[in-house]
């Protein structure tokens, strides 16, 4: 119990430190010394209420999680795949279902970071049936909130209540997209990139854990494994028989590995327990470890599974408010993959 007390207090010691980083404001305000500012993605967003399609479109829900809980049981591998392309959708101009526009060499969808992203297809399946039964109602940004949180859950992740009322944002450039990290930053640059998005250092950490499905593909990490800082190097860091098993494994630079080399297709905090181990299969992932800003919570989740997942709830609740569009601010797209 003393252990659990004491993991708790990191955690909250992080988030009040995160709250109140880069904050100035806060340290001259001696006028309020005792003034406790609320953080924004605990404050209504206007236009936003669970309730919001009660009347319009009373089955959206419904109809959206039986197409995702098919698309789970035929393929594990795409839950992973609609976590991380809500990430890159939220990650530019917020969430707006910019990353779904289909426009050749010049939208997000085809900047170098979202080459590999999977699932366009489906959503736009889901929005062609929820326009046969709620036709112009219904927005792609909203759909896309819906499905990540029914996907997750149908992986063994936490459920969380979404609230509606997203309008498709009408703007979609690559070069904005190209900023999105890959996994090769510092902490710091990571730090500042999340924070830019209205995200904390814990966020960070959290929402990262979302790796402890999926995989990558092993030329994004041959550069650890071959030529890590010199020809034919291998990164120091990597535990030595993990990086044995990679760098056999990873020759065909086409193949995929996964993220979690313990627990692959489990939702659980045993990502952490690999970090821990140098088992982190991204150069950014073992950075965690030895930040002295993330290497705390990395220590808490890997031994409190229960914590990783009401942080991972609250994270995406908090991701899922960046930046939103509503009301006339943008539109309710006919077509996901195309402006009306």
């Amino acid at each position: 119990m003393r252990l659990s007390a004491l993991l708790i207090c990191i955690l909250c010691s992080l988030l009040f430190t995160a709250s109140r980083a880069g904050d100035d404001t806060n340290n001259n305000n001696s006028s309020a010394p005792f003034a406790v500012d609320i953080p924004a993605y605990l404050l209504p967003i206007d236009g936003l209420d669970f309730d919001y399609y009660m009347k319009t479109c009373p089955g959206m829900e419904g109809i959206i999680a039986n197409k995702v809980k098919e698309l789970i049981t035929k393929d594990y591998t795409y839950g992973a795949s609609l976590i991380r392309l809500y990430f890159h959708d939220c990650a530019v101009r917020g969430c707006d279902a910019s990353i779904l526009l289909d426009q050749p060499e010049t939208s997000e969808k085809y900047a170098g970071p979202s080459k590999t992203l999977r699932g366009f297809e489906f959503i736009n399946e889901i929005k062609a049936e929820l326009e046969k039964q709620c036709p112009k109602t219904v927005s792609c940004s909203d759909i896309l909130s819906a499905i990540v949180r029914d996907a997750t859950t149908a992986i063994g992740g936490p459920y969380w209540q979404v609230k509606y009322g997203r309008k498709d944002g009408r703007i979609s450039r690559s070069e904005e997209a190209e900023a999105i990290p890959m996994g090769r930053e510092s902490i710091t640059d990571l730090i500042q990139y999340f924070q830019s998005m209205g995200l904390s250092p814990v966020d960070l950490v959290i929402l990262l854990g979302a790796h402890t499905i999926g995989y990558s593909s092993c030329a994004s990490i041959r550069y650890r494994l071959y030529n890590y800082q010199g020809p034919g190097n291998c990164d120091p860091t990597i535990d030595p028989q993990y990086a044995n098993f990679l760098t056999r494994y990873c020759q065909d630079p086409t193949k995929k590995v996964q993220l979690d080399p313990t627990t692959p297709t489990i939702f659980d905090s045993v990502y952490y327990q690999n970090i821990q181990k140098n088992m982190g299969l991204l150069e950014v992932e073992q950075k965690l470890f030895v930040d002295s800003r993330t290497a705390p919570l990395v220590k808490a989740l890997a031994n409190q599974p229960d914590l990783f997942y009401m942080q991972f709830r609250a994270a995406m609740v908090k991701l899922s408010k960046t930046l939103v569009l509503t009301k006339d601010e943008g539109e309710v797209r006919l077509n996901c993959s195309a402006v009306n």
